[in-house]
């Protein structure tokens, strides 16, 4: 089922009643709006006002949903995950704990090859030369010894954005459209892993000590190319401000298609069967990683 994402620009006030979010503006009386919890993925809290209850922060919780905490700045900053929402998750992370190098290795060789793939898909879908990344993604070693993906990054953004083009967390648009489409994308890795029994926390190749989440890290780089194609067609529509507008149009990458075989899913339910698929290698069920194609 997919699951909706609630956006709160506005400051508000959010409780929980029967089962239900309830919310209101901050300071009003009425009318309330409500949504059942079960049907919620994701709720973005934006406003430094808003006005949440714990037991409706725990009952989000208990549903596995993904809540985002914004700055000042109304970049996402923080987010809530359930710490217990599998009921074989000390299974899983055992595993995670115990997987070998070689077995890492091996999922970052898929992982790497496919997010290349899917950049060679996108460049094409978008009339650009895709064919210059099938080289790259094509030999990807054990473990990506020799960065195949650094070295496809350079011809991908080149073309993407222009030869001027370079990719930081800090410089002007479209990074700015990018930091924010990624970020959304990374908390719904988190969700999935969480969902899938993994601990975030435990990665395969993204190692930072100040790094709460390098697994989601790792597994979201085949994902990149949606939220890429979203920014793309964004930037050369004249749109490079964080508006509301261009913030739902970039959160609207969880409901994108995402082909799996002969099969389509919306981007959220599509994490969820890449982390199934991830839990099931590193209980030595299986050796592929299920990862989408873009289309």
């Amino acid at each position: 089922m997919l699951k909706r994402t609630l956006f709160f620009t506005n400051p508000m006030y959010m409780s929980l009643k029967d089962k239900q979010l309830v919310f209101c503006p901050l300071g009003a009386d009425g009318p309330l709006s409500s949504v059942p919890i079960e049907d919620i993925g994701y709720v973005v809290l934006e406003n430094q006002m808003d006005r949440v209850t714990l037991p409706l922060l725990n009952a989000l919780a208990d549903n596995n949903t993904a809540v985002i905490l914004c700055n000042d700045k109304s970049m996402p900053n923080a987010m809530l995950l359930n710490l217990d929402s599998n009921n074989t998750q000390a299974e899983g992370y055992r595993f995670q704990v115990e997987a070998s190098a070689p077995l890492k290795k091996s999922i970052w060789k898929q992982t790497v090859e496919s997010k290349i793939r899917n950049q060679s898909f996108l460049l094409k879908k978008l009339g650009y030369d895709g064919d210059c990344l099938k080289v790259y993604y094509m030999n990807v070693k054990s473990g990506d010894s020799d960065n195949r993906e650094g070295i496809a990054a350079k011809s991908y953004w080149k073309l993407l954005f222009g030869k001027d083009f370079i990719r930081s967390r800090e410089l002007s648009t479209p990074n700015n459209l990018l930091n924010y489409g990624y970020t959304i994308l990374r908390a719904a890795v988190a969700r999935a892993l969480m969902g899938s029994g993994l601990f975030p926390a435990f990665g395969i190749f993204h190692r930072n000590r100040y790094n709460a989440f390098p697994l989601a890290d790792d597994i979201m780089e085949p994902y990149r190319p949606f939220v890429d194609e979203i920014v793309y067609e964004l930037f050369f529509s004249g749109d490079t401000e964080l508006t509301q507008t261009v913030k739902a149009k970039l959160v609207s990458v969880l409901t994108a298609d995402t082909m799996f075989s002969n099969t389509r899913r919306p981007l959220d339910v599509g994490l969820s069967m890449t982390t199934a698929s991830l839990a099931k290698c590193f209980a030595g069920k299986q050796k592929q990683v299920s990862y989408p194609r873009l289309k």
